[in-house]
């Protein structure tokens, strides 16, 4: 019977149903909201958080952090308009810059492992470098000129649906990392990592390597955000996605993920990912601006963990007695 009521109230249970609950309180209550258009704008408004939140939680799992994610989107961005501008063929400057984008990934996995600095640190520097270098390439200026079929698959949906082309590599990759961090052995690696680093490394894990190739697939998975960006405003400039890397480390915390590593599944950072893309989409309906509805989010995060927290302490007192003295 505690079994069933620790799954029923488990985090991913409840992040479901308020998810749920907020869904259909902006269908009956926001107009405009449960359109087609509508719809499928806001899909694709989160095409590039929902891609970075996908190595950004296997990094926070393995206690690390990259806070560049939306530099490398940015730099990405650069990249890609300055090789077209230089008559480079999309099918040539696409492979580039993913390859671009996991150089950057692999210069912040070599600062922390090969040199052990903190990544907090790191990426908090890494933030301001790479966002200035693509100030020094472009400066203030943009590149708006693209190939017409880069930009349909900006603001083309499938087939006819409401789904943006734009969110079609999230949906083919959520998968590939579910898969990977809850049914392989790399994925046990990343959990042991962030549980106990030094039971990594004595069980014989090569930590360095496991670390390094996270920041690596950060990176590139950045770099590819910075394509579809790119693709969907048809605009490359250095300050595309400024403030990004919070809203995708507030989706992942809100999901579930343990800030101190070893803990946390892909399925509470998904419905956490659709609760906050509706949550803006029908305050931003409802006439609210951004500043606001990034305290509404916060205020959500901050009560979400003083939730979680007060949860854990709820099913402790569950347990049996002689659980918790093994336990302990």
């Amino acid at each position: 019977m505690r079994d069933r009521l620790r799954r029923l109230a488990s985090w991913e249970t409840f992040l479901a149903v308020l998810t749920l609950a907020v869904i259909l309180y902006a269908v009956l209550a926001v107009p405009n909201f449960a359109t087609r258009f509508n719809l499928s704008q806001a899909a694709a408004g989160v095409s590039e958080k929902a891609l970075i939140v996908l190595p950004m939680v296997l990094l926070i799992i393995a206690r690390e952090i990259d806070l560049s994610v939306a530099s490398i989107l940015a730099l990405s961005s650069v990249i890609l308009g300055v090789m077209v501008q230089a008559g480079v063929p999309m099918p040539a400057a696409i492979p580039l810059v993913l390859l671009a984008g996991a150089a950057l990934g692999a210069f912040n996995g070599v600062l922390v492992v090969r040199f052990g600095l903190p990544s907090l640190v790191v990426t908090l520097g890494t933030l301001a470098m790479f966002r200035g270098i693509g100030y020094i390439i472009l400066g203030s200026a943009s590149v708006n000129t693209f190939p017409d079929s880069f930009t349909d698959f900006g603001i083309d949906s499938v087939l006819g649906t409401p789904i943006p082309w734009t969110i079609v590599p999230f949906l083919v990759l959520a998968p590939i990392f579910a898969v990977v961090l809850q049914h392989t052995p790399a994925g046990r690696r990343i959990y042991v990592l962030g549980g106990n680093p030094a039971t990594a490394l004595y069980s014989g894990i090569r930590v360095a390597r496991l670390r390094l190739g996270l920041f690596v697939l950060s990176g590139l998975v950045s770099s590819l955000a910075g394509i579809v960006f790119t693709a969907r405003l048809a605009n490359a400039r250095a300050n595309n996605a400024v403030g990004f890397e919070l809203d995708i480390i507030t989706v992942a915390l809100l999901g579930g993920v343990s800030v101190f590593g070893g803990r946390g599944k892909l399925t509470g950072v998904l419905w956490a990912l659709v609760l906050i893309a509706v949550i803006r989409n029908a305050l931003g309906l409802s006439q609210i601006g951004g500043d606001a509805q990034g305290t509404i989010v916060g205020l959500l995060l901050i009560g979400a963990l003083l939730l979680s927290n007060a949860s854990k302490h709820l099913f402790e007192r569950l347990r049996p007695r002689s659980t918790r003295e093994i336990a302990r």
